[in-house]
């Protein structure tokens, strides 16, 4: 049962149809900056270069800003809770803005995804992921669509909690913005078309680089 919808503030037919709230998860400050962990930011700050929407105002502990991508209002966000706490923020917005789960879309980075692979998926469990656990356990449900960016799997030896907040090296740096560029494109799809469309595109994409490899089951991750 979607517990969200029992909350009453959280009613079907309320709320602006029209709005669309993107978030990308990752950690304020600058020492995050260009961590892997920060993927989901890289988008938010890609699309909002791309469609000259400014994400700099601070509310409901979140950097905000809204505009429109390809005819359609979003609301675009970069928590600023840090990652395990993702969820305090996007529940605030979604009280606020009154926005039913169909219409919100999140947006981070995955270890079980070869790097710069993407991959849609409409609802789902954490799978290790501590933004994502938070913002399961603040909104009450699974279902809800999010944009899974690959940043590689950990190498053997090290701490998965030090591989995904450390930087890209210099030779993953293009590999990482053509998988930003990717799931900017994604988000295009879902708002021009439809979700089920974006997954047909995205994913189909993503079942044939792994056929000659099977991606291993993101662990927790500490940040």
């Amino acid at each position: 049962m979607n517990l969200l919808y029992l909350l009453p503030f959280f009613k079907k037919n309320r709320g602006d149809k029209n709005m669309i709230i993107i978030a990308g998860l990752g950690n304020p400050g600058k020492e995050y900056d260009k961590t892997k962990h920060n993927v989901g930011f890289w988008v938010i700050d890609q699309l909002a270069k791309q469609y000259n929407i400014d994400v700099t105002k601070f509310k409901h502990k979140a950097l905000i800003g809204d505009g429109t991508i390809l005819g359609k209002k979003v609301l675009l966000v970069k928590p600023q809770t840090y990652m395990n706490l993702s969820g305090e923020s996007i529940r605030e917005i979604l009280k606020f803005y009154k926005i039913p789960l169909e219409q919100f879309y999140v947006i981070y980075d995955d270890t079980s995804l070869p790097l710069s692979t993407v991959r849609i998926r409409e609802k789902g469990s954490a799978g290790g992921h501590n933004g994502i656990k938070n913002i399961i356990s603040h909104l009450g449900t699974e279902d809800f669509v999010r944009i899974k960016v690959g940043i590689g799997e950990k190498p053997n030896g090290w701490d998965l909690a030090d591989y995904v907040l450390a930087k890209f090296s210099k030779d993953d740096e293009p590999l990482i913005l053509s998988g930003v560029d990717k799931a900017c494109h994604a988000i295009e799809i879902i708002l021009t078309e439809n979700i089920k469309e974006a997954m047909n595109q995205t994913n189909q994409k993503l079942k044939k680089e792994n056929k000659k490899a099977k991606p291993s089951h993101q662990n927790e991750v500490i940040s």
